[in-house]
């Protein structure tokens, strides 16, 4: 099957998550090359320009360090990396603000770890800001927090942080670009008779076992870790695809329909990830609503949960706590994240949302309980 088929073969992305690997952005090199950088920027502004939601994870961040200290020998301890994104970081977004600043676009600088996106207060917090910045137009790039990030709390590559994000935003596609055209049935760089697989229905011990070890010096990733983003991503419900940063136009033909590199597909859905999640996951308090909030959140199209059909509290929560959502008759119809804690909706129970800023003097929104965040019991 051709790399190049045409357009219908990929749905229509809106939200895209695009990795980007430091053999991209270094050309292979130690040192970025602001010509490589430009040209995926150019791309992203475009995709930006036509109305597609695009966040960016980067890598790159010690090799702009290397290369703004002149390229020091240093052991390969935890402490000199962590220094050397601690240099690399403002230098790297340096580059993007000044090359997206040609095309009169915004962007982000965010940091996280592991524990940014597994506890949950700090995960709606990261969330949050970043589906704030996506409604602002604004561009969010997104390393890991090296220069922080212990063993216990580090994702480990950008591979795996991009499909986390992936996961957490409910993007539509997630990119990974590398410095190979995509998986292949052997490494195209010992076997010539290796061929590129251009489609993965499920990503299985037999997949997996096509990885290699590590990539290139300069970066942390190779394929192995490609194909464990693919397959969170695929379990949340989004398609990942693997393509080379070098071919031409790559980002902008991805997102008219081409079939380009290696495509996984989703072997779940969003909703069904967040069933997961809110089921197995103990409440730790309870709303009680009355019926015509019932009937809005059993409706077909439904609705989130508002402060004013809320009539009872009952235990003391943080925000961000997964409640049961109880009828009038004291039956429980859904499970819910919280975005105000047990004090909180005390106050505003019952008031209507433009309320709450009055009340509490600050607002996490009209919501007490968003409709994205609750799944209905059967």
């Amino acid at each position: 099957m051709s790399s190049k088929q045409v357009a219908a073969k990929l749905p229509t992305a809106k939200r895209i998550v695009v990795k980007i690997g430091t053999s991209t952005l270094t050309g292979g090199g130690s040192q970025l090359r602001p010509q490589n950088m430009l040209a995926i920027v150019e791309q992203v502004a475009k995709l930006h320009q036509h109305g597609h939601e695009i966040i960016l994870v980067s890598s790159g961040a010690q090799a702009a360090g290397r290369g703004r200290l002149n390229s020091p020998e240093l052991p390969r301890s935890v402490p000199a990396k962590q220094m050397l994104s601690a240099v690399g970081q403002s230098y790297l977004m340096r580059h993007y603000s000044d090359l997206f600043d040609i095309f009169d676009v915004i962007v982000a600088q965010i940091l996280l770890t592991r524990d940014d996106l597994s506890i949950r207060s700090r995960y709606l917090n990261a969330r949050d800001t970043l589906l704030t910045l996506i409604e602002q137009r604004i561009i969010p790039i997104i390393n890991e927090n090296d220069t922080v990030a212990t063993d216990e709390i580090r994702v480990g590559d950008n591979d795996n942080l991009s499909a986390l994000v992936a996961s957490v935003l409910e993007a539509d596609l997630l990119v990974l670009l590398t410095d190979q055209p995509g998986l292949y049935t052997a490494d195209p760089r010992q076997d010539p008779e290796a061929e590129l697989i251009p489609t993965v229905p499920r990503i299985d011990t037999d997949v997996m076992k096509l990885a290699g070890g590590a990539g290139t010096v300069a970066g942390t990733g190779g394929m192995v870790t490609k194909l464990e983003a693919a397959r969170t991503a695929a379990r949340s419900g989004v398609m990942t695809i693997i393509a080379s940063g070098d071919e031409t136009n790559v980002l902008t033909r991805i997102a008219s329909g081409e079939l380009i590199g290696t495509r996984f597909e989703p072997t779940g859905t969003h909703r069904e990830s967040r069933k997961r999640w809110l089921l197995t996951d103990r409440t730790q308090g309870a709303v009680y609503i009355d019926a015509g909030a019932e009937r809005a959140l059993l409706a077909t199209d439904g609705a989130s949960l508002l402060p004013v059909g809320i009539t009872r509290i009952e235990g003391n929560f943080k925000r961000s706590a997964t409640l049961s959502i109880c009828g009038p008759s004291g039956a429980e119809i859904a499970h819910g994240l919280s975005n105000y804690a047990s004090s909180e909706l005390r106050q505003i129970m019952g008031k209507k949302s433009h309320e709450i800023s009055d009340v509490l003097g600050y607002s996490y929104g009209d919501a007490a309980i968003h409709r994205n965040q609750m799944v209905l019991l059967d």
